[in-house]
């Protein structure tokens, strides 16, 4: 009976995923693929504001991405600093939760390299080298390592006829997506608060102010 209890347990996870109609934006195309390669990838510009001044605010952002208290203590890093060419590559660790219920907590380390330029009044971001280490026990060993490329692609996640996710890849390619979307949401604000003029919020719509999104 305990088995029974903890496999019913072990499955809810999925069973939550395989439930339900899934929102489009998870669908066929929302992991972009170049030659083979998983690369999200968000651009935008700030008119007005000088080379210097963006280079240092994304600089910014990108220190307090690695900084941050739930993915600093693991393997994160900053690879290069852009001194010398611009281009600010940082590696990043975290922990990704699909769910936390009582007696199991279902969560993968989620892997990947940040990657930020600036070109003239452009930011150009880019997220790829995506991985995730899954089922590790409580000392961070015995996990399951899996690429993106092999995991949350079309091919992987999404079944023939592109209308639903595969149950266990399907949870990390939305979860990665929310991520992705959620990091670059996050420098755009920080161009935002850095800009002069202040965000307008319309219903559904919010109005950026000082960011022009390609």
């Amino acid at each position: 009976m305990k088995k029974l209890f903890l496999a019913l347990m072990l499955m809810l996870p999925l069973m939550a995923v395989a439930k339900g109609p899934v929102d489009t934006k998870y669908l066929r195309g929302a992991v972009p693929e170049e030659n083979g390669v998983i690369v999200f990838r968000k651009s935008f510009s700030v008119p007005g504001m000088s080379k210097e001044k963006i280079y240092s605010t994304l600089n910014f952002f990108i220190q307090n991405v690695v900084l941050e208290p739930a993915i600093h203590e693991h393997r994160t890093r900053i690879v290069s600093d852009g001194k010398e060419d611009g281009i600010i590559v940082a590696k990043v660790e975290e922990y990704m939760t699909f769910s936390h219920v009582f007696l199991n907590l279902d969560r993968t380390r989620f892997i990947y390299q940040l990657r930020a330029s600036v070109e003239g009044e452009k930011v150009m971001l880019a997220i790829s080298q995506i991985s995730y280490y899954y089922n590790e026990d409580e000392q961070g060993l015995h996990g399951e390592t899996y690429k993106g490329e092999e995991w949350i692609t079309d091919a992987a996640a999404v079944n023939k006829k592109g209308t639903k996710l595969y149950p266990h890849c399907g949870k990390f390619r939305k979860k990665t997506i929310d991520r992705v979307e959620e990091i670059f949401e996050d420098c755009m604000d920080v161009f935002e608060d850095a800009a002069t003029a202040p965000a307008e919020e319309t219903p559904g719509k919010k109005v950026r102010k000082g960011i022009v999104e390609d």
